[in-house]
């Protein structure tokens, strides 16, 4: 007889920018990344066996059944924030990690958790709009949240402890599954950065920036930003207009090259 679906909340969390880690330091941010989520989940009086876990490299899996998703949506997101900001006192780079959420029906095998609803929860946290709000964030809140649709209706919306649906803004974010509105909370603010524009399509032609190419200032808050979200300092080109044969440019720009199609002349 075939088992049925457990309805579970989904937690998938990454670490921002683990990709430019050495193995050793890589070593030392999974550590404090399951620090800081395993004592978020215990100050919740959340435990085993209502919480199981899955490792992925830079980030964890965690599934918890649904009556515990007010729970989840506050009292866990603030000790998470809490646990955050007191790690990364002592880092020069401090550890910043983002957090896909949703609920739905998951599947268990021999192998671990499946379904839509996890390839969701995972998608939401990997999502450009998701990275794009973290690096606008400043230092002192190290932490998106990024809720699905369904759990915001479910869990968010209501209120409860700690949960303040009005530092929520929303999004359309663009995802293999197509089209989906979701949820963004950075905890300490009164509402989440607004992002910049993002590429949300996958592969490498449609791979949005990762964390290092956002300028940072000292302390690690981003650069200021200058026309058109380019860093302050930057030469742009704006206004472009076409006149026949020719083109218009105006604008700030310097050590500009415009080739000129089949004749292989540029001007300097």
């Amino acid at each position: 007889m075939e088992a049925e679906d457990e309805y579970n909340v989904i937690i998938s969390v990454d670490a921002e920018g683990s990709g430019r880690l050495t193995d050793p330091e890589k070593d030392r941010m999974r550590a404090r990344l399951y620090e800081v989520t395993g004592q978020a989940f215990e100050k919740a009086d959340i435990r085993p066996p209502r919480l199981y876990q899955e490792d992925r490299g830079d980030g964890v899996l965690s599934f918890l059944p649904a009556g515990v998703r007010r729970r989840v949506a506050g009292e866990w997101l603030e000790y998470l924030h809490q646990n955050l900001r007191e790690v990364n006192r002592d880092l020069r780079t401090p550890l910043r990690l983002r957090v896909g959420m949703h609920i739905g029906p998951v599947r268990a095998d021999a192998h671990g958790r499946s379904g839509r609803a996890v390839d969701l929860a995972c998608r939401l946290c990997d999502c450009a709009t998701a990275k794009a709000v973290l690096a606008a964030a400043p230092e002192k809140s190290p932490l998106v949240a990024v809720v699905s649709d369904r759990l915001y209706e479910d869990a968010v919306l209501p209120g409860g402890r700690w949960v303040e649906p009005d530092h929520y803004r929303s999004h359309e974010v663009e995802l293999k599954e197509g089209g989906r509105t979701a949820w963004f909370m950075v905890p300490g603010l009164p509402q989440p950065p607004e992002p910049e524009p993002a590429d949300e399509t996958d592969g490498p032609a449609g791979a949005p920036p990762g964390p290092e190419d956002t300028p940072r200032g000292p302390g690690g808050t981003p650069a200021p930003r200058g026309p058109a979200g380019t860093p302050e300092g930057a030469k742009v080109v704006q206004d472009v207009h076409q006149h026949g044969s020719g083109l218009l440019f105006a604008g700030n720009f310097e050590n500009f090259n415009n080739g000129h199609p089949g004749t292989g002349r540029s001007d300097r």
